[in-house]
């Protein structure tokens, strides 16, 4: 019933097209004679009125109110909302009646004529005439009665977004809290770069990339985990002390509230640095993002309360794990991790070392509301880290930690050539032994290590953070996120 609904809706708004047309009007112009956005008319309002001055505007038809002589229309452009009021009997008849005729909520119009404040206090403008800029064929949803399916909303995320204030405020405020990157890093006199996104070798991640072919080099290839860490470490090589990226990373993934497959990464590189410089530069980093993003360091999600203004608690992997489980990743077999993480009632997966001890400290991270820096990672699950001196069994690693979740890694880069290629080594055991989420081996990064690279501190972080600090799904708050094609 809701698909003919639909279907006759479109025959009828066809026939208007058509009515349109006939008069010699084209109702899809390629440009528009918009004088002001609707945010500037509105900023400008008084001085508009007081001068009798003639403005048009242009937009979304949002509403159609009235009947008769008079007609009042909301007309939205995206920077704002004003009304806008036809009396039939101070202007053309025949452009009042033909509005009426062929014109539709969802319409793209512009109006012209002077502004005016109504007896109730709305900024209204007094149409003396008006030009089609778009014509609708299919209707907008009604209170979004037949759109209440989650994938249609995103299916249709263009609808979803324009009658969501909040979701639009969201969106915009994402944007602010990239720039806030983009605005940070430069500040401290980093370089923006960009880094290939087809590689023969994914690297700087454990994660199972999407494959795809190049014809003209026939060979298969990959999209990148990471963003371009293999390739920004070779810049630190060719001299460039500080390094960054923003851009799209993709894996083959399960999709989650913290996950998905394609997403916004960024990565710093800072020669003649250690991790704990890079830990003090990710905390001002931090606290920098959200007062210009949010205007506040506190934050309540997922259940946590923190507050990035705080003191940055340093946290033992192993230390936490024990005091967390009772289990001793060093000194407990693979069957007793197994035993514990069953008993715990956490699912993992894979039966090596790495993901089990990996299993563990998942769990245990969901306890830790931060704002804290876990330190002393095993050297197994961090291939690209440099070894601490003091513990050369761990590596010198940080993660951020905030509301139970990892939203930021980074490392003392590992810049020994013969231990690089003992764990790509380690690693490629790993592939071979069905492990789809061990990092590959990149030999010709190990043949760059043996030219020389600095020491170098390396960090990450991608919109899983953004999400976290609005509590919201990550997929929430991506604009067009993947969804499956609908079933014909």
């Amino acid at each position: 019933m809701l698909a003919m609904a639909l279907e006759d809706i479109r025959k009828v708004r066809l026939e208007k097209l058509e009515k349109i047309k006939a008069r010699g009007i084209d109702p899809y112009p390629a440009e528009s004679h918009k004088t002001h956005y609707i945010n500037e008319a509105i900023s400008d309002f008084e001085n508009l009125e007081k001068d009798q001055t003639k403005i048009t505007i242009a937009g979304r038809v949002m509403s159609l109110r009235g009947q008769g002589a008079l007609i009042f229309s909301d007309i939205f452009d995206g920077t704002g909302k004003f009304q806008a009021f036809f009396k039939k009997d101070e202007m053309s008849e025949d452009v009042f009646d033909f509005w009426n005729e062929v014109i539709d909520i969802g319409d793209f119009v512009e109006v012209t004529g002077g502004v005016f404040t109504t007896k109730r206090g709305e900024k209204t403008l007094k149409v003396d005439s008006w030009n089609i800029l778009s014509k609708s064929l299919l209707p907008l949803p009604e209170k979004w009665q037949g759109l209440q399916d989650h994938e249609e909303k995103l299916r249709k995320r263009y609808l979803d977004i324009l009658f969501d204030p909040e979701l639009r405020a969201l969106l915009e405020k994402k944007t602010k809290f990239w720039s806030a990157t983009r605005d940070f890093l430069k500040s401290k006199g980093f370089l923006e770069v960009e880094t290939p996104t087809l590689e023969f070798t994914t690297g700087g991640a454990e994660a199972r990339p999407f494959e795809t072919h190049h014809n003209d080099y026939d060979v298969d290839v990959y999209l990148r985990i990471s963003v371009g860490e293999l390739w920004q470490k070779r810049l630190m090589a060719a001299g460039f002390p500080k390094t960054f990226e923003i851009g799209r990373i993709y894996r083959n993934e399960g999709s989650s509230p913290e996950h998905l497959q394609e997403f916004t990464n960024m990565e710093f590189y800072l020669a003649y640095a250690s991790f704990k410089q890079g830990m003090d530069l990710v905390k001002e980093m931090y606290r920098d993002l959200a007062l210009k993003t949010f205007e506040t360091t506190k934050f309540t999600t997922r259940g946590h309360t923190f507050d990035l203004a705080d003191e940055w608690v340093e946290i033992d992997y192993k230390e936490e794990i024990l005091r967390q489980t009772s289990i001793d990743i060093d000194g407990s077999t693979d069957k007793e991790i197994k035993d514990r993480l069953n008993e715990l009632k956490v699912k993992y997966e894979g039966e090596n070392r790495e993901r089990l001890t990996d299993s563990l400290w998942k769990y245990c991270r969901k306890n830790i509301s931060g704002p804290s820096f876990l330190i002393n990672h095993p050297k197994l699950i961090a291939p690209l880290a440099k070894s601490n001196p003091d513990k050369p069994d761990t590596v010198q690693r940080f993660q951020v930690i905030l509301a139970g979740s990892e939203v930021g890694n980074g490392y003392s880069e590992l810049n020994d050539p013969i231990e690089q290629r003992k764990r790509f080594e380690e690693q490629q055991q790993m592939i071979e032994r069905g492990d789809e989420e061990a990092m590959m081996a990149d030999f010709e990064f190990v043949e760059m290590l043996e030219h020389g690279m600095p020491p170098t501190c390396g960090f990450g972080f991608g919109e899983r953070m953004f999400a976290f600090l609005v509590d919201k799904p990550i997929r929430e708050m991506t604009m067009f996120p993947l969804v499956k094609p609908k079933e014909n």
